[in-house]
C-alpha cells in the first residue's frame, strides 16, 4: 500500500471511530506510520484530506455513476442517481438504524464546532455530488447553463425527506409515493426557468 493509500485509510478509520474526529495532520500521520511532511506533501491542506476522504467514501457507497450512462436519456439517468442514494438509505430497519445514527452523531450532542464541522464535510461532499450530476447535464445541453445552486438544494432536501419516510413507521410500502416524488422532483429540475432576480424575497 501507497503512502497516500496508507493516509486515506488511517483517515478512514478515525472517522469510522468517532464521526466528529478533526483528522488534524499529526493525528492522521500517526495513525498512517508517516511524517507530517509526507502527509502534507499529499494532501497540503487539512480541507485537501478531508475532500479526499470524503469523494473515496462516496466512491465506495456509490459504484459508478448513473450520469454517465449515455444509453438512457438525461432525465432517466438524474432520476437514477436519486434512487442510487436513496439505496444507501435501506428500508425498515435499516433506515432507522441509518437515522438513529445521525440522530446520534449531530443532532443529540450539543452542536460544537467538531460536530458542526463534521456535518457540514458531509453536507458540502453532497452538494459536490448533485452538482456534478448537474454539471453533466449542463455540458450536454440538457439543463441551461445557469447557477443550479436552488436546484442543489431542493434535490438534497427531497432526497433527506424520502430516506427519513422509510424509517417511518407506515401501513404499506413508500415505494409508489417516493417514486412518485422523485419522478416530480427530476421534473421540476427540467422544467426550472431562468433565476429570479437577487432581492428580497416576496411575501
Amino acid at each position: 500500500m501507497d503512502t497516500r493509500e496508507r493516509i486515506l485509510k488511517a483517515a478512514a478509520e478515525m472517522i469510522a471511530e468517532d464521526v466528529t474526529a478533526k483528522l488534524s495532520v499529526r493525528a492522521v500521520a500517526a495513525r498512517a506510520g508517516v511524517s507530517t511532511g509526507s502527509l502534507r506533501f499529499h494532501f497540503p491542506t487539512q480541507r485537501a484530506l478531508q475532500d479526499s476522504l470524503l469523494a473515496r467514501i462516496y466512491g465506495h457507497l456509490l459504484p459508478g455513476d448513473p450520469i454517465q450512462d449515455r444509453s438512457l436519456p438525461p432525465r432517466e439517468r438524474l432520476l437514477n442517481c436519486l434512487r442510487q442514494v436513496l439505496a444507501l438509505t435501506g428500508t425498515n430497519e435499516e433506515a432507522r438504524a441509518a437515522w438513529g445514527a445521525t440522530y446520534r452523531a449531530f443532532i443529540e450532542p450539543e452542536p460544537t464546532e467538531p460536530v458542526r464541522a463534521a456535518y457540514l464535510r458531509l453536507e458540502r461532499e453532497a452538494e459536490r455530488r448533485v452538482e456534478h450530476w448537474l454539471a453533466v447535464l449542463v455540458e450536454e445541453g440538457a439543463l441551461p447553463p445557469r447557477d443550479h445552486t436552488r436546484n442543489v438544494r431542493f434535490l438534497l432536501t427531497v432526497l433527506n425527506g424520502l430516506s427519513f419516510e422509510r424509517a417511518m413507521p407506515t401501513r404499506e410500502s413508500v415505494l409508489v409515493a417516493e417514486t412518485q416524488t422523485l419522478n416530480a422532483a427530476v421534473d421540476q429540475v427540467f422544467s426550472t426557468g431562468p433565476a429570479p432576480p437577487d432581492g428580497p424575497a416576496l411575501p
